[in-house]
């Protein structure tokens, strides 16, 4: 697959407890990127945040927190990347969705 230079960065911040059937939500939505043939998608796990309900999600030396931030990133082309906004509109309950533009260097596998 090749990229485009101007592509767009899908930008999902939930919660690490977020579930979807039963299932890490993170883990069900880079499922569906793959199933949607989405060029990539990664999972970032914050180690410090708070969303629109002001709740501070950290890891503390003296106990780990089991709801730390995570952040889900896919760059693609924005008419690739709105094939899977039905899906997080159905799932994404709480959390932050954003896409913006994007200068795509490189995108090559070996």
């Amino acid at each position: 697959m090749k990229l485009p230079e101007e592509g767009m960065l899908l930008r999902i911040l939930i919660g690490e407890s977020d579930k979807h059937n039963g299932k890490p939500l993170y883990e069900q939505i880079v499922l569906e990127a793959r199933k949607l043939g989405l060029a990539g998608a990664t999972v970032l796990r914050g180690i410090m945040g708070y969303g629109a309900d002001s709740r501070m999600h950290a890891a503390k030396v003296l106990r780990l927190s089991e709801d730390l931030p995570i952040i889900i990133e896919i760059v693609d082309t924005e008419e690739n990347l709105n094939k899977i906004i039905p899906f997080l509109d159905e799932t994404v309950t709480e959390g932050l969705i954003t896409m913006e533009k994007v200068k795509v260097i490189k995108y090559r596998h070996a």
